[in-house]
Protein backbone atom coordinates (compact mmCIF):
# COMPACT_ATOMS: atom_id res chain seq x y z
CA UNK A 1 0.00 0.00 0.00
CA UNK A 2 1.15 3.13 -1.09
CA UNK A 3 2.07 5.65 1.80
CA UNK A 4 0.34 8.96 1.74
CA UNK A 5 0.86 11.46 4.68
CA UNK A 6 -1.78 14.49 5.10
CA UNK A 7 1.05 16.72 5.61
CA UNK A 8 2.32 18.93 3.19
CA UNK A 9 5.70 18.09 1.28
CA UNK A 10 7.44 20.84 1.77
CA UNK A 11 9.76 22.76 -0.23
CA UNK A 12 13.56 22.07 0.19
CA UNK A 13 15.31 25.06 1.73
CA UNK A 14 18.43 26.60 1.16
CA UNK A 15 19.90 24.35 4.18
CA UNK A 16 17.89 21.24 2.50
CA UNK A 17 16.47 20.52 5.65
CA UNK A 18 12.62 21.17 4.84
CA UNK A 19 10.14 22.27 7.27
CA UNK A 20 6.75 20.12 8.11
CA UNK A 21 5.44 23.09 9.91
CA UNK A 22 2.23 24.01 8.09
CA UNK A 23 2.18 27.58 9.00
CA UNK A 24 5.02 27.95 7.51
CA UNK A 25 4.42 26.37 4.14
CA UNK A 26 1.98 28.05 4.00
CA UNK A 27 3.41 31.73 4.86
CA UNK A 28 5.75 30.74 1.96
CA UNK A 29 3.61 31.00 -0.50
CA UNK A 30 4.34 27.15 -1.44
CA UNK A 31 2.66 25.22 -4.09
CA UNK A 32 2.71 21.39 -4.71
CA UNK A 33 2.36 19.10 -7.19
CA UNK A 34 2.66 15.56 -7.81
CA UNK A 35 2.72 12.92 -10.36
CA UNK A 36 2.93 9.23 -9.23
CA UNK A 37 3.67 6.74 -12.35
CA UNK A 38 3.53 2.98 -12.60
CA UNK A 39 7.19 1.70 -14.06
CA UNK A 40 9.92 -0.96 -13.91
CA UNK A 41 12.97 0.13 -12.22
CA UNK A 42 15.70 -2.39 -11.33
CA UNK A 43 13.78 -5.81 -12.04
CA UNK A 44 10.61 -4.83 -10.44
CA UNK A 45 7.06 -2.96 -11.55
CA UNK A 46 7.59 0.41 -8.63
CA UNK A 47 5.89 3.23 -8.07
CA UNK A 48 7.76 6.53 -9.05
CA UNK A 49 6.71 9.82 -7.36
CA UNK A 50 7.85 13.58 -9.60
CA UNK A 51 6.98 16.24 -6.98
CA UNK A 52 7.53 20.34 -8.17
CA UNK A 53 7.21 22.49 -5.41
CA UNK A 54 7.61 26.07 -5.70
CA UNK A 55 7.93 29.07 -3.31
CA UNK A 56 8.92 32.55 -3.52
CA UNK A 57 12.53 31.92 -3.98
CA UNK A 58 13.07 28.86 -6.25
CA UNK A 59 11.83 25.50 -7.63
CA UNK A 60 12.21 22.45 -6.28
CA UNK A 61 12.26 18.82 -8.18
CA UNK A 62 11.80 15.52 -6.35
CA UNK A 63 12.56 12.15 -7.90
CA UNK A 64 11.14 9.13 -5.88
CA UNK A 65 11.24 5.43 -6.34
CA UNK A 66 9.19 2.83 -4.10
CA UNK A 67 10.35 -0.47 -3.14
CA UNK A 68 7.54 -3.00 -4.41
CA UNK A 69 6.54 -3.57 -0.92
CA UNK A 70 6.40 0.35 -0.95
CA UNK A 71 8.22 0.66 2.65
CA UNK A 72 10.93 2.45 1.45
CA UNK A 73 11.81 4.99 -0.85
CA UNK A 74 15.15 6.15 -3.02
CA UNK A 75 15.01 9.75 -3.97
CA UNK A 76 17.05 12.35 -5.45
CA UNK A 77 15.88 16.01 -4.99
CA UNK A 78 16.86 19.35 -7.24
CA UNK A 79 16.90 22.66 -6.68
CA UNK A 80 15.84 25.24 -9.09
CA UNK A 81 16.96 28.83 -7.43
CA UNK A 82 16.88 31.78 -9.54
CA UNK A 83 20.28 32.73 -9.45
CA UNK A 84 22.00 28.86 -10.28
CA UNK A 85 21.24 28.70 -13.75
CA UNK A 86 23.32 25.98 -14.49
CA UNK A 87 20.94 24.25 -12.06
CA UNK A 88 18.42 24.30 -15.08
CA UNK A 89 20.57 21.82 -17.26
CA UNK A 90 21.85 18.60 -15.18
CA UNK A 91 21.42 14.90 -13.80
CA UNK A 92 21.73 13.21 -10.60
CA UNK A 93 22.38 9.50 -9.61
CA UNK A 94 20.84 7.17 -6.83
CA UNK A 95 20.95 3.39 -6.31
CA UNK A 96 17.98 1.31 -6.23
CA UNK A 97 18.86 -2.17 -5.25
CA UNK A 98 22.25 -2.09 -6.17
CA UNK A 99 21.31 -0.69 -9.52
CA UNK A 100 21.99 2.92 -10.68
CA UNK A 101 18.99 5.19 -11.71
CA UNK A 102 19.90 8.26 -13.24
CA UNK A 103 17.89 11.33 -13.96
CA UNK A 104 18.41 14.06 -16.36
CA UNK A 105 16.07 17.24 -16.56
CA UNK A 106 16.94 20.64 -19.46
CA UNK A 107 14.94 23.28 -17.98
CA UNK A 108 16.60 26.02 -19.69
CA UNK A 109 13.92 27.41 -21.25
CA UNK A 110 11.06 25.80 -19.88
CA UNK A 111 7.58 28.05 -19.56
CA UNK A 112 5.97 27.17 -16.50
CA UNK A 113 2.72 29.68 -17.50
CA UNK A 114 2.08 30.46 -13.95
CA UNK A 115 2.29 27.12 -12.95
CA UNK A 116 4.17 24.98 -10.35
CA UNK A 117 4.77 22.16 -13.10
CA UNK A 118 6.18 22.99 -15.91
CA UNK A 119 4.04 23.15 -19.09
CA UNK A 120 6.32 23.00 -22.54
CA UNK A 121 9.67 22.98 -23.66
CA UNK A 122 11.66 21.11 -21.25
CA UNK A 123 12.03 17.23 -20.28
CA UNK A 124 12.89 15.19 -17.47
CA UNK A 125 14.21 11.42 -17.94
CA UNK A 126 14.49 8.64 -16.02
CA UNK A 127 17.37 6.00 -16.91
CA UNK A 128 17.42 2.28 -15.46
CA UNK A 129 19.42 -0.32 -16.95
CA UNK A 130 19.85 1.90 -20.84
CA UNK A 131 16.24 2.63 -20.74
CA UNK A 132 14.48 5.46 -20.52
CA UNK A 133 11.72 4.17 -18.11
CA UNK A 134 10.49 7.77 -17.91
CA UNK A 135 10.00 10.41 -19.93
CA UNK A 136 8.14 13.75 -18.84
CA UNK A 137 7.89 16.99 -21.41
CA UNK A 138 7.81 17.83 -24.78
CA UNK A 139 11.64 17.32 -25.65
CA UNK A 140 11.60 14.12 -25.82
CA UNK A 141 14.52 13.83 -29.06
CA UNK A 142 16.77 16.10 -27.14
CA UNK A 143 16.25 14.26 -23.47
CA UNK A 144 17.18 10.47 -25.85
CA UNK A 145 20.13 12.32 -27.50
CA UNK A 146 21.62 13.11 -23.57
CA UNK A 147 20.78 10.30 -22.13
CA UNK A 148 21.96 8.31 -25.23
CA UNK A 149 19.64 5.23 -24.08
CA UNK A 150 16.52 3.59 -25.84
CA UNK A 151 12.88 4.10 -24.77
CA UNK A 152 11.94 1.40 -22.13
CA UNK A 153 10.04 -1.70 -23.38
CA UNK A 154 7.17 -1.31 -20.95
CA UNK A 155 5.76 2.22 -21.03
CA UNK A 156 5.02 4.27 -17.71
CA UNK A 157 1.87 4.42 -16.09
CA UNK A 158 0.36 7.49 -14.75
CA UNK A 159 -1.42 6.34 -11.64
CA UNK A 160 -2.31 9.20 -9.74
CA UNK A 161 -1.54 13.40 -9.65
CA UNK A 162 -2.03 15.19 -6.31
CA UNK A 163 -2.08 18.76 -6.00
CA UNK A 164 -1.89 21.04 -2.76
CA UNK A 165 -4.16 24.32 -3.04
CA UNK A 166 -4.94 27.23 -0.97
CA UNK A 167 -7.11 29.88 -0.36
CA UNK A 168 -10.10 31.25 2.06
CA UNK A 169 -13.40 30.24 0.55
CA UNK A 170 -12.78 29.48 -3.31
CA UNK A 171 -10.10 26.99 -4.90
CA UNK A 172 -9.38 26.82 -8.49
CA UNK A 173 -7.16 24.62 -10.19
CA UNK A 174 -6.58 23.16 -13.83
CA UNK A 175 -6.15 19.78 -14.12
CA UNK A 176 -6.36 16.99 -16.73
CA UNK A 177 -8.79 13.60 -16.01
CA UNK A 178 -6.18 11.71 -18.11
CA UNK A 179 -2.71 11.81 -19.37
CA UNK A 180 -4.07 12.50 -23.12
CA UNK A 181 -6.83 14.20 -22.20
CA UNK A 182 -7.53 18.43 -22.06
CA UNK A 183 -7.08 20.39 -19.26
CA UNK A 184 -10.22 21.16 -17.29
CA UNK A 185 -10.96 24.48 -14.98
CA UNK A 186 -12.10 23.08 -10.96
CA UNK A 187 -13.52 24.94 -8.86
CA UNK A 188 -14.16 24.48 -5.41
CA UNK A 189 -16.53 26.90 -3.28
CA UNK A 190 -17.29 26.70 0.35
CA UNK A 191 -19.99 29.01 1.10
CA UNK A 192 -21.73 29.59 4.90
CA UNK A 193 -25.08 30.73 3.96
CA UNK A 194 -26.70 32.33 6.81
CA UNK A 195 -29.93 29.26 8.70
CA UNK A 196 -32.92 30.54 8.46
CA UNK A 197 -33.53 29.36 11.57
CA UNK A 198 -30.26 30.66 13.41
CA UNK A 199 -30.91 28.82 16.88
CA UNK A 200 -29.94 25.68 16.66
CA UNK A 201 -26.23 24.03 16.52
CA UNK A 202 -28.09 21.16 16.29
CA UNK A 203 -29.18 22.17 12.68
CA UNK A 204 -26.46 24.22 11.39
CA UNK A 205 -23.13 25.70 12.54
CA UNK A 206 -23.26 28.50 15.11
CA UNK A 207 -26.76 29.97 13.02
CA UNK A 208 -24.75 29.15 9.27
CA UNK A 209 -25.96 26.41 7.07
CA UNK A 210 -22.51 25.87 4.99
CA UNK A 211 -22.68 24.42 1.29
CA UNK A 212 -20.16 23.53 -1.12
CA UNK A 213 -20.05 23.90 -4.82
CA UNK A 214 -17.76 22.10 -7.54
CA UNK A 215 -17.66 23.55 -10.99
CA UNK A 216 -16.03 22.30 -13.70
CA UNK A 217 -14.83 24.98 -16.68
CA UNK A 218 -17.39 27.67 -15.41
CA UNK A 219 -20.34 24.56 -15.05
CA UNK A 220 -21.86 23.80 -12.05
CA UNK A 221 -21.05 19.86 -11.56
CA UNK A 222 -21.93 19.32 -7.70
CA UNK A 223 -24.08 21.04 -5.30
CA UNK A 224 -24.27 20.47 -1.84
CA UNK A 225 -26.25 21.33 0.85
CA UNK A 226 -26.29 20.76 4.33
CA UNK A 227 -22.79 20.52 4.01
CA UNK A 228 -22.44 19.94 7.91
CA UNK A 229 -24.64 16.65 7.53
CA UNK A 230 -22.71 15.72 4.20
CA UNK A 231 -19.44 16.62 4.79
CA UNK A 232 -17.84 13.55 3.74
CA UNK A 233 -19.57 11.91 0.32
CA UNK A 234 -19.39 10.92 -3.48
CA UNK A 235 -21.52 11.51 -6.68
CA UNK A 236 -20.69 10.81 -10.28
CA UNK A 237 -20.75 13.53 -12.91
CA UNK A 238 -19.68 13.56 -16.77
CA UNK A 239 -17.28 15.55 -17.93
CA UNK A 240 -16.93 15.34 -21.83
CA UNK A 241 -19.06 12.52 -21.89
CA UNK A 242 -16.68 10.23 -19.54
CA UNK A 243 -18.20 9.46 -16.17
CA UNK A 244 -16.15 10.47 -13.49
CA UNK A 245 -16.50 9.76 -9.74
CA UNK A 246 -16.17 12.20 -7.12
CA UNK A 247 -15.51 11.60 -3.61
CA UNK A 248 -15.07 14.45 -0.78
CA UNK A 249 -14.19 14.81 2.85
CA UNK A 250 -14.55 18.18 4.12
CA UNK A 251 -14.55 17.34 7.79
CA UNK A 252 -11.71 19.00 9.11
CA UNK A 253 -13.21 22.62 7.22
CA UNK A 254 -15.60 22.26 9.28
CA UNK A 255 -15.07 21.08 12.76
CA UNK A 256 -11.22 21.57 13.16
CA UNK A 257 -9.42 24.73 14.02
CA UNK A 258 -6.75 26.53 12.43
CA UNK A 259 -5.02 25.51 9.28
CA UNK A 260 -7.15 22.52 7.96
CA UNK A 261 -7.67 20.52 4.60
CA UNK A 262 -10.37 18.90 2.74
CA UNK A 263 -9.60 16.20 0.38
CA UNK A 264 -11.07 15.80 -3.00
CA UNK A 265 -10.86 12.77 -5.51
CA UNK A 266 -11.80 12.95 -8.85
CA UNK A 267 -11.71 9.12 -10.61
CA UNK A 268 -12.65 8.67 -14.12
CA UNK A 269 -14.66 5.61 -15.27
CA UNK A 270 -13.88 3.75 -18.32
CA UNK A 271 -16.51 1.93 -20.49
CA UNK A 272 -14.05 -0.69 -20.52
CA UNK A 273 -13.70 -1.10 -16.78
CA UNK A 274 -14.12 -4.67 -15.29
CA UNK A 275 -15.84 -5.08 -12.09
CA UNK A 276 -12.57 -6.50 -10.48
CA UNK A 277 -10.83 -3.16 -11.20
CA UNK A 278 -13.61 -0.68 -9.94
CA UNK A 279 -13.46 -2.78 -6.58
CA UNK A 280 -12.04 -0.01 -4.85
CA UNK A 281 -14.91 2.59 -6.05
CA UNK A 282 -17.50 0.68 -4.82
CA UNK A 283 -15.68 -0.19 -1.47
CA UNK A 284 -16.13 3.60 -0.94
CA UNK A 285 -19.58 3.87 -1.49
CA UNK A 286 -20.48 1.89 0.63
CA UNK A 287 -18.31 2.50 3.53
CA UNK A 288 -17.78 5.81 5.49
CA UNK A 289 -15.56 7.95 3.59
CA UNK A 290 -12.14 8.86 5.33
CA UNK A 291 -9.31 10.72 3.67
CA UNK A 292 -6.52 8.80 4.74
CA UNK A 293 -8.54 5.31 3.71
CA UNK A 294 -9.81 6.88 0.73
CA UNK A 295 -6.67 7.80 -0.74
CA UNK A 296 -5.24 4.12 -0.08
CA UNK A 297 -7.17 2.37 -1.11
CA UNK A 298 -7.77 3.73 -4.82
CA UNK A 299 -3.77 3.81 -5.21
CA UNK A 300 -3.83 0.08 -3.55
CA UNK A 301 -4.57 -1.27 -6.90
CA UNK A 302 -1.85 -0.53 -8.73
CA UNK A 303 0.31 -1.89 -6.58
CA UNK A 304 -1.87 -5.13 -6.49
CA UNK A 305 -1.37 -5.56 -10.63
CA UNK A 306 -2.06 -1.76 -12.08
CA UNK A 307 -5.33 -2.14 -13.32
CA UNK A 308 -7.26 0.73 -11.76
CA UNK A 309 -8.02 3.84 -13.13
CA UNK A 310 -6.13 7.23 -12.69
CA UNK A 311 -7.38 9.61 -9.87
CA UNK A 312 -6.76 13.24 -9.19
CA UNK A 313 -6.23 13.73 -5.31
CA UNK A 314 -6.64 18.03 -4.33
CA UNK A 315 -5.74 18.63 -0.68
CA UNK A 316 -7.28 22.00 -0.43
CA UNK A 317 -5.89 23.74 2.98
CA UNK A 318 -8.36 26.36 4.54
CA UNK A 319 -6.58 29.50 5.48
CA UNK A 320 -8.03 32.23 7.30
Amino acid sequence: MMQDPIGIPACFSSSEKPTDDPAAVTRSGQSVFMSVYRTKIAGHCRLITITWCKNLLLHGLSVSVQRPEGDTQYSCKVELKPWYFWRKQGSKRFIVEGKAVDVFWDLKAAKFNGETEPQSDFYVAIVSEEEVVLLLGDLKKDAYRKTGSRPALIESILVSKKEYIFGKKKFRTRAKFHEKGSFHEITIECNNNRSSSGISNNSSLGGFDPEMEIKIDGRLAIHVKHLQWKFRGNESIYVNKVRVEVYWDVHDWLFSPGLRHALFIFKPISSSTSPSSTSASSSLTSTPFSSKTASSTLVEGYNAGGSSGFCLFLYAWKVE
